[in-house]
């Protein structure tokens, strides 16, 4: 199997499974006073180090999750129920994640009012829309950093001076581009770790100093009193090296996802972008090209793993959300595939792949 779906999730890095295994032997429970709760402790907390040095931060604290799903809701609505009474309007984009979105249209049954920001054909939003909605009236901006579906990077650093000029706190949606950029100087930062070679089932939040959440859930009151429950060393462990890997090797990751990304543009010269072309991250390659059934295309390419857009809305028969926010038809949208390749495709698989599936795109053409 081909493996083109690094948006949707990444394998394991070795030095993380190694890593993980480790941890295993430390199976104590982290919040234990003895010798062997303290070791699980140290482990949780070395990861916690090295996932706050990978993200570039040296103040604020990081709250372990169960993912970025959740960093995200505890972010969003903690954030919303501790504004002021008169902050009511909440701001996200058209195009950001159902963990985004839905948290945000979510908040009306609590009185706010949620404003949601359109975006160009090219997936960008408009500053002049987005200052006209970030204001003394806003109690947050929720915002993606680099698109899940699309690739498209967004004018972060540009939102965030719109938002601070208003005091207006800042969520932001990492997950994809942790590892791969700076990260954004926003209030809250949501991250997880099966997005960079990680394990699933463990995320994060950064927060800023001065950013006070209620809790969240209740229970008996690790991590901060934010996020309760017991914690996995194992997880955390693998978060850590995760982090570190990338924080270790970004030219190198880049560079071979640079020269992946201009080979893909040639093998699919038939195929029309979708999103920026100048703006987005070159590991992930969204594309679309008339008459053809996307759907079918995946189900005629077995052996090669790419996808339509979000794995967390596959399946619900629906055109993907994202492209329909750029404007595309629900015919463009269902002729739309994404594929993202990163530290361990290589150069033959894309070959490979890239004939399969335009093989298939031929003969559904052909068919027609």
């Amino acid at each position: 199997m081909i493996y083109l779906d690094y948006q949707a999730t990444t394998a394991l890095a070795p030095e993380v499974a190694a890593a993980m295994i480790a941890a295993m032997e430390h199976y104590g429970n982290p919040n234990s006073a003895h010798r062997m709760g303290r070791v699980a402790a140290a482990d949780v907390e070395l990861a916690r180090g090295r996932i706050m040095d990978s993200l570039g931060k040296h103040d604020g604290r990081l709250i372990f999750t169960s993912g970025a799903t959740e960093a995200l809701n505890i972010a969003i609505v903690g954030a919303a129920r501790a504004s002021s009474p008169e902050r009511r309007r909440v701001v996200t984009l058209a195009t950001e994640h159902h963990a985004v979105l839905d948290t945000v249209l979510s908040l009306r049954h609590e009185g706010f009012e949620p404003v949601i920001l359109p975006v160009g054909r090219d997936g960008l939003v408009d500053l002049d829309i987005a200052e006209a909605a970030i204001d003394g009236r806003a109690a947050l901006l929720a915002v993606m950093q680099v698109n899940n579906e699309i690739g498209v990077t967004q004018p972060v650093e540009a939102l965030i001076a719109i938002a601070r000029a208003s005091g207006v706190t800042v969520v932001c949606d990492a997950v994809q581009g942790f590892g791969k950029f700076a990260t954004p100087d926003a209030d809250l930062v949501a991250i997880t770790a099966h997005k960079m070679h990680g394990p699933k089932g463990i995320g994060a939040l950064w927060l800023r100093d001065g950013i006070e959440l209620p809790a969240f859930m209740h229970g008996g009151g690790q991590e901060q009193g934010i996020r309760p429950g017991t914690l996995s060393p194992m997880l955390c462990a693998g978060f850590g090296v995760a982090a570190q890997l990338a924080a270790a090797h970004p030219a190198e990751d880049q560079a071979h996802v640079e020269s992946l990304w201009v080979h893909a543009l040639d093998l699919f010269a038939d195929w029309q972008l979708n999103g920026s072309a100048g703006q987005r991250y070159h590991g992930n390659l969204n594309i679309r090209r008339v008459g053809i059934d996307a759907t079918r295309l995946i189900s005629d390419v077995r052996t090669v793993a790419f996808s339509l857009g979000s794995a967390c809305a596959s399946g619900s028969g629906r055109p993907s959300h994202v492209l329909k926010a750029l404007g595309l038809t629900d015919i463009e949208a269902r002729s739309s595939l994404r594929m993202g390749f990163g530290r361990y495709t290589t150069h033959e698989e894309l070959d490979e792949a890239a004939m399969l599936i335009n093989e298939a795109a031929a003969m559904q053409k052909v068919a027609a």
